[in-house]
């Protein structure tokens, strides 16, 4: 039997206890394989002048944290990096990892760009997997840790 096959989409939250604890449930008793794409956002100032790596590398320290978790957990999960735009990035992923579902992760809606430019309600009208949206609240996270 095929792995369950879950495509994760987070940026700032990746590591977040609610993701983790999401995944963690969606993996429970099955074979799951998790790929997690983490889309390198870059500011206006620098995406003009096409300064890509500080945004690529930020990304790239966020996904390593949250690979680590999930694997420590037992999931086998692995990351890549994608498009700004996190409804392209999920198409780029979905070229390579024929996902049965898509796990979209933001902050809370009053820190929310993604739910600003109306990320989650975006790629549900453009893929035919399901998606779920998990809010990932890194302020009370903290606050739990100190």
């Amino acid at each position: 039997m095929a792995a369950h096959r879950i495509l994760v989409v987070a940026n700032e939250t990746v590591a977040g206890r609610e993701l983790l604890d999401d995944l963690r449930e969606r993996g429970a008793g099955r074979d799951a394989e998790v790929l997690v794409v983490a889309p390198a956002l870059n500011t206006r100032l620098h995406h003009l002048f096409a300064d890509v790596d500080h945004a690529r590398e930020l990304a790239e320290e966020r996904l390593a944290g949250s690979i680590e978790a999930l694997r420590a957990d037992g999931i086998e999960a692995r990351g890549a990096i994608g498009d700004g735009d996190p409804v392209r990035a999920i198409e780029d992923a979905l070229f390579e990892f024929d996902a049965d579902e898509i796990v979209i992760s933001t902050h809370p809606p009053e820190r929310s760009n993604w739910l600003e430019k109306k990320t989650v309600e975006r790629a549900r009208a453009k893929f035919d997997v399901p998606i779920t949206h998990v809010v990932v609240d890194l302020g009370r996270d903290w606050e739990t840790v100190h």
